[in-house]
């Protein structure tokens, strides 16, 4: 049986890759990276912990990499750089130039894993993996702002197509600026395969459409929490079908999930995802979603 395939946003996680941040994160410039003045390196390493336990106690098997001190503190959100599909894995192109390495480090890793590598975006093209979002195992959207192209979506198509996966393009808004970071996934987060909690405001209308058309339910998060919590209270990862994490400290999301019959488990994010731009989503890398 196959160890590896994730072409699934909430189907149970058996596998995932993740990095535990260390010394490159205590030696990251907090304005450098555009982390915030939530920023406390020793409290996001703690944090991080604690959500790991979360991770571990589901009992999906995590492959580490490990934080060596090679500078590259933004790893730690190790859904950006690649994506796993039951082909093989894709290495991306970051649009964040900080984090040009990643990729590669991820190959590395997954060839050791016994993953084999299907293909890697080149010269112009860009995707972050917070920018995709699987709509079934046949189609994959790709959020295009300022971390994703045009140019990656017609790679990532003539990579994927010959494997039965057509990717879809939807344009991004300029919202907060280049140098912030809206993914897709900083306005969407499926919680089941038909159930996506939303930011409306944000959302291409043409993906709206598509996603209503595909009898998907569409769940709004409280916009004062979604300003709040600098989009982080909309990253919630399913572990499972209905199984989610998220962040503390925005009970008005973590209620209308829970209205919705979603079991929700949080952990305190403050100084690692408020801080640094990437909730729960951000930190882990499915690598095995099976039903």
């Amino acid at each position: 049986m196959s160890r590896y395939g994730c072409q699934s946003m909430a189907a149970p996680m058996t596998r995932v890759l993740m990095r535990r941040p260390g010394a490159s994160l205590r030696q990251a410039d907090p304005a450098e990276w555009h982390y915030n003045d939530h920023f406390d390196a020793e409290k996001a390493i703690a944090q991080y912990d604690a959500f790991a336990e979360l991770v571990q106690a589901s009992g999906a098997e995590i492959v580490w990499i490990e934080d060596n001190g090679d500078g590259l503190s933004d790893a730690m959100f190790t859904r950006d750089a690649s994506l796993i599909t039951r082909a093989g894995a894709l290495l991306f192109k970051m649009g964040k130039p900080l984090r040009a390495a990643e990729p590669e480090l991820h190959g590395r890793h997954y060839e050791a894993a016994g993953i084999p590598v299907l293909g890697r975006l080149t010269g112009d093209a860009c995707i972050e993996g917070g920018d995709t979002l699987w709509l079934d195992d046949s189609t994959l959207i790709v959020g295009m702002g300022f971390r994703s192209n045009r140019e990656g979506v017609r790679q990532l198509n003539a990579l994927l197509g010959p494997h039965g996966i057509e990717v879809l393009g939807f344009d991004l808004p300029v919202w907060d600026g280049e140098a912030a970071c809206l993914h897709l996934m900083s306005v969407i987060s499926p919680l089941t395969d038909d159930l996506y909690l939303v930011h409306p405001k944000l959302i291409p209308a043409a993906l709206w459409t598509l996603m209503k058309a595909r009898g998907i339910t569409l769940v709004a998060a409280p916009e004062a929490e979604f300003h709040d919590s600098l989009g982080l209270n909309l990253n919630v990862m399913p572990l499972s079908p209905g199984d989610c994490l998220m962040i503390d400290g925005f009970p008005g999301t973590r209620a209308v999930m829970e209205r919705h019959g979603i079991r929700v488990r949080t952990f305190a994010g403050d100084a690692l995802c408020m801080a640094c731009e990437g909730g729960p989503t951000c930190l882990t890398n499915p690598i095995l979603r099976e039903a």
